[in-house]
């Protein structure tokens, strides 16, 4: 049973090998270099898995906004990457793009051309120089954003409470009132039906005497 384990290891261990060394669909591989530019990729349609040989990797002329977080960490020969003509959303999306291109040397060949498409404020920055504080400032437009939605669904949840409750209250008042009309109505019927006995024996007293 153990050497059936060890052999199940060992064929997942090849596939996943041979898993990373599979050209992505949609771009092309000559050798270690990989090419996806012009295919008007996006940022969802880029494939996640690279060859693990890759060391050169073309992405230019797409429609990136942004990259995933650690696209390029695992492609550890990776040398050089072109990322020039994609519009480049630097908001918080851009931080992986902004952290991995400050981790190569000063006027690397990937760092040309990684020009800021929006916000307006900073159209045409390249993102290597796109301070933190800048890249945090054009996010704020987001939170606000986000901020004023949880606000409204506040509202309109407690305001969907608040007339719950007041049917509820409207309810429980007129269970109340018809409850005290029933129980009035018993008592007067009770009190009638007393004295239409009172009455009925009336006359059979006035007749033993």
């Amino acid at each position: 049973m153990s050497w059936f384990l060890l052999a199940c290891l060992l064929l997942s261990f090849e596939v996943r090998g041979q898993a990373s060394s599979v050209c992505p669909h949609s771009c092309s591989c000559h050798g270690s270099q990989v090419n996806c530019s012009q295919r008007a990729l996006t940022s969802s349609s880029l494939s996640t898995h690279f060859p693990a040989s890759t060391t050169e990797l073309q992405l230019h002329s797409n429609l990136l906004t942004s990259l995933p977080n650690g696209l390029l960490d695992t492609l550890t020969s990776l040398s050089s990457v072109s990322l020039h003509n994609n519009p480049w959303v630097c908001d918080c999306g851009v931080l992986y793009l902004r952290a991995w291109l400050l981790r190569q040397p000063a006027g690397h060949p990937s760092h040309l051309g990684v020009n800021c498409s929006s916000p307006p404020s900073l159209r045409g920055r390249l993102v290597v120089y796109l301070t933190e504080e800048e890249v945090l400032g054009s996010c704020h437009y987001w939170y606000c954003d986000l901020a004023l939605v949880s606000q409204v669904c506040l509202f309109v949840f407690v305001a969907v409470q608040g007339a719950l409750l007041a049917v509820v209250i409207m309810f429980l008042r007129r269970y109340e009132r018809m409850s005290k009309e029933a129980r009035r109505t018993k008592e007067e019927s009770f009190t009638a039906g007393e004295g239409f006995a009172e009455n009925e024996y009336a006359p059979l007293k006035d007749s033993s005497m």
